[in-house]
């Protein structure tokens, strides 16, 4: 009988709108990760090399006492993660405008009999000095 209520739980848990949202949002940004790896790789990259003399990031490594650190692998994570992170500003710059100009929209306008109940009040209290 407990089996079958945290089953429910679980089931009304996963229907909701917001963990179907979460999960395409996932599956798209590891789609959209591996598009931007494969660009900084093979065009930002070679084309960064142009100007160093070049130099290959992914072959950019140093060793010490047997150690080796692959800080050309380092460097083509920054730029991925700087390339993701400008596309996301972007997107949320994009909705946040999106939904000012929206709110914007919905913002009321006095209708008359408002105004003229204001002008009114207004007349009253100077009336009553």
């Amino acid at each position: 009988m407990k089996e079958f209520k945290e089953f429910k739980e679980f089931k009304e848990f996963i229907s909701r709108g917001n963990v179907i949202d979460l999960a395409v949002g996932v599956i798209i940004g590891g789609a959209f990760t591996s598009i931007v790896k494969s660009l900084v790789d093979y065009l930002i990259n070679p084309f960064i090399g142009l100007f160093i003399g070049g130099i290959d990031f992914s072959e950019l490594v140093f060793k010490i006492n047997g150690a080796t650190f692959k800080i050309g692998s380092f460097i083509n994570a920054i730029i991925n993660f700087l390339i993701i992170a400008f596309v996301v500003f972007l997107l949320v710059k994009f909705v946040n405008k999106f939904l000012i100009r929206k709110k914007e929209e919905v913002v009321p306008v006095a209708a008359p009999e408002v105004k003229l109940l204001e002008e009114i009040r207004d007349l009253l209290k100077t009336q009553e000095k």
